[in-house]
């Protein structure tokens, strides 16, 4: 039998944002067929939907939408001038997201290019000219330039897998030399740290922890005498376990190299098995289902006891890899969204709690205050061919006060987080025995 302790009278630092994600809502203001999944979002309770890849996407308004150099489509124009800018269905998408309750984390760049001709992905031809045109474009939606907004948007990333390569060897992100993208990060950096010395502006969203390219990256900011508010990174992988290891990877390597203010977000994950031929057909298939929803309850409640700022899932845009809405039918909620919804139910509660599992493939998560707490506990391992298991869950801690009820709920091939069970509970400590489905999660809550 799995053992879960879990005390919630022992705080463990406050709740992160482990349930954010790429993109935002699907929904128009304008009159059409209505297809929304804006209160799914509400529900939720999404804190951050990061912008890239948005440009796929023709309902957030397709290629006009959020690059560099779709807002700013004629590069020999004036930088200063409003009316070289295109705001508008960038505009509509992030109020959008305002409306949800989504902060925005901005990409500034453009997103990847798989076709022959590459527009976004070429160098800018004057690095500092692109820097004023990144400032326009946060004084557009923090400063209300050019009609613009006054929202908050905190982060603000500086391109997208500058490291990447296909498996051809070809880049899609970046066309340019490493030189050549370390100094427009650099010349891009200063500036809009000048300009905005309050935001949060870092990247560059590697691949992965990418020490040899990531040092040459830091050893130049250092040189130039910068600071990066963020490094962000991307992870792709079958095992929940590794996802927390690599954040632990991460944090140690921005300390070993002077950089131990420097946030570190895992800005891309998702459920990958392999990238090529069955192995991606089969990836497709289970992130959107309950095998992928497993998936993302146990790394996301691993990754809330790892030193990482902040988890985005790739994508909640309507996708291949979304595992969130169906991709035809946004508004139809699929596995891995119940998974996001339980995080938020602890995410809510301010400040995680003590849990020690012993047992094999078994993760969890608790959070606690005076009035209410909860815990969540997934069972996940890659292989399909594992039976059911049982935890028993020992809670401690709980807040004293007049009687008090369990409430159990299920997420697994044939309940979406429903509730199964109710027990009252009398005192300070409680007992339960869950019965676990291979590729299951459940949420506790006390009150």
């Amino acid at each position: 039998m799995n053992e879960v302790k879990v005390d919630f009278s022992k705080k463990c630092g406050k709740m992160r944002p482990m349930h954010a994600v790429n993109n935002g809502p699907v929904h128009k203001f304008t009159l059409d067929q209505r297809i929304s999944n804006l209160q799914w979002f509400i529900d939720a309770g999404i804190p951050y939907a990061r912008t890239h890849d948005a440009a796929f996407y023709s309902t957030y308004g397709g290629e006009h939408t959020v690059d560099v150099h779709a807002i700013f489509p004629d590069f020999d124009k004036d930088a200063n001038d409003p009316e070289s800018y295109d705001f508008a269905c960038t505009d509509e998408y992030l109020r959008v997201m305002d409306a949800a309750g989504v902060k925005p984390f901005y990409r500034l760049g453009s997103k990847i290019e798989h076709g022959v001709k590459k527009y976004g992905t070429v160098p800018p031809k004057d690095f500092y000219k692109w820097s004023v045109i990144c400032e326009h474009i946060i004084r557009h939606y923090t400063e209300g330039w050019a009609d613009g907004f006054n929202y908050d948007i905190e982060y603000w990333e500086i391109w997208n897998e500058p490291d990447c390569q296909n498996a051809n060897g070809a880049n899609p992100c970046w066309q340019g030399t490493e030189e050549q993208f370390i100094d427009m990060f650099c010349i891009a950096l200063k500036h809009l740290k000048k300009c905005f010395p309050h935001l949060k502006i870092g990247g560059p969203a590697f691949t992965h922890v990418n020490e040899r390219y990531a040092k040459l990256l830091f050893d130049e900011i250092k040189k130039r005498g910068l600071t990066l508010d963020f490094f962000s990174w991307h992870l792709y992988a079958y095992d929940a376990a590794w996802v927390a290891h690599e954040a632990y990877h991460a944090r140690r390597f921005l300390d070993e190299n002077g950089f131990k203010d420097t946030e570190s977000i895992l800005n891309e994950w998702n459920y990958v098995r392999g990238w090529t031929n069955d192995d991606w057909i089969y990836t497709l298939k289970r992130e959107k289902d309950i095998k992928g929803a497993a998936f993302i309850a146990s790394a996301i409640c691993d990754c809330q006891y790892a030193p990482l700022d902040m988890l985005m899932y790739y994508d909640a845009r309507p996708c291949g890899m979304n595992g969130l809405f169906a991709q035809d039918i946004p508004s139809e909620r699929l596995k891995g969204y119940y998974s996001l919804k339980m995080f938020n139910e602890l995410y809510k509660l301010g400040e995680s709690a003590k849990i020690d599992i012993d047992g094999k493939d078994i993760y969890g998560c608790a959070a606690g205050n005076s009035e209410k707490c909860a815990v969540m506990i997934s069972y996940f391992n890659d292989d399909d061919n594992l039976g059911s298991t049982a935890a028993s869950v020992d809670l401690s801690g709980i807040a004293d006060g007049a009687k008090k009820c369990a409430k159990v709920y299920l997420l697994d091939r044939e309940h979406d987080m429903e509730l199964v069970r109710e027990e009252s509970i009398d005192g300070s400590t409680a007992q339960l025995t869950l019965d676990m489905p291979l590729f299951s999660a459940y949420l506790i809550v006390i009150e």
